[in-house]
């Protein structure tokens, strides 16, 4: 997902940036479901109307002052060439900032930036500040207007989140939560049908941090302070030339909501308290 300080250039914006490496998903043969938690049965909220996967926006605003940090590491599924360039969709820093200041988070993770950076999505995937869920394969579109993205058809939905755990489970991911964060937040009706199967919970957001291509880290900073209540769900980047200011906006943000009373914690406390 991927959004702007100011949201209303964030159609204008993510399509300039995405439309330039988009193509139609690179088919394969469709894995298997993710397996199940061999260590713990991970919250989730039952199927809504007509058995459709569930969508989860923030906490409740009654059970103390929580506030989870999400991060979606986005690396469509052909950008390889733009990696071997030197493009760094990974954000080493900004994992290593959260360490230091001991914050939970949960990192909506596509396959494709598994695929590219296996050593750090296993490292993500095993330390336990951390959850692993899904931002589906290819990071294309589950609808067919979301800010330029290419379309996943949609008799691949399923297959596109499926061969997502497939690739967690090849870097080495212990443990991915059957979480599912759509492309660009974008979904509809046959999106949440198409994802039934897969029992996965889709996770939206109430903050955008509007940290997508800004520069300005203080104003990143001052929206996420601005928007955050009990219950949040904040929705960051972990992707270096597409969100440059993020560890610079979480160093900034993370002691000043600490002030105000607030807890740091992963997406699955919110879903199971």
């Amino acid at each position: 997902m991927i959004t702007l300080v100011r949201r209303v250039t964030a159609a204008c914006v993510l399509g300039a940036a995405l439309t330039a490496c988009a193509a139609a998903p690179h088919p394969a043969p469709r894995p298997a479901r993710p397996a199940p938690s061999a260590t713990s049965a991970p919250p989730t909220l039952a199927p809504g109307p007509g058995g459709l996967t569930p969508v989860f926006k923030n906490g409740s605003r009654a059970h103390g002052r929580t506030v989870a940090l999400t991060f979606d590491a986005d690396m469509t599924a052909d950008q390889g060439a733009r990696a071997a360039a030197g493009e760094h969709f990974d954000n080493p820093g900004l994992i290593a900032a959260l360490r230091a200041l001991k914050v939970p988070a949960t990192v909506f993770m596509t396959g494709r930036w598994a695929e590219e950076y296996p050593d750090q999505a296993r490292s993500i995937g095993r330390d336990p500040l951390f959850e692993v869920a899904n931002h589906s394969y290819s990071h294309y579109a589950f609808t067919g207007d979301c800010y330029g993205l290419p379309t996943v058809p949609g008799d691949r939905m399923r297959a596109d989140v499926e061969r997502a755990y497939e690739a967690f489970r090849e870097a080495g991911v212990p443990d991915a939560r059957p979480y599912f964060r759509f492309p660009g937040g974008c979904y509809d009706r046959r999106a949440l049908k198409a994802l039934t199967p897969v029992g996965v919970t889709a996770v939206q957001w109430d903050v955008v941090s509007g940290d997508a291509f800004a520069t300005d880290a203080e104003a990143v900073s001052r929206q996420v302070l601005e928007g955050v209540r009990p219950g949040s769900v904040v929705v960051l980047h972990c992707t270096r030339s597409a969100a440059p200011t993020t560890e610079r906006v979480v160093r900034t943000v993370v002691p000043q909501l600490r002030a105000r009373g607030f807890r740091f914690v992963k997406v699955s406390e919110l879903i199971g308290s």
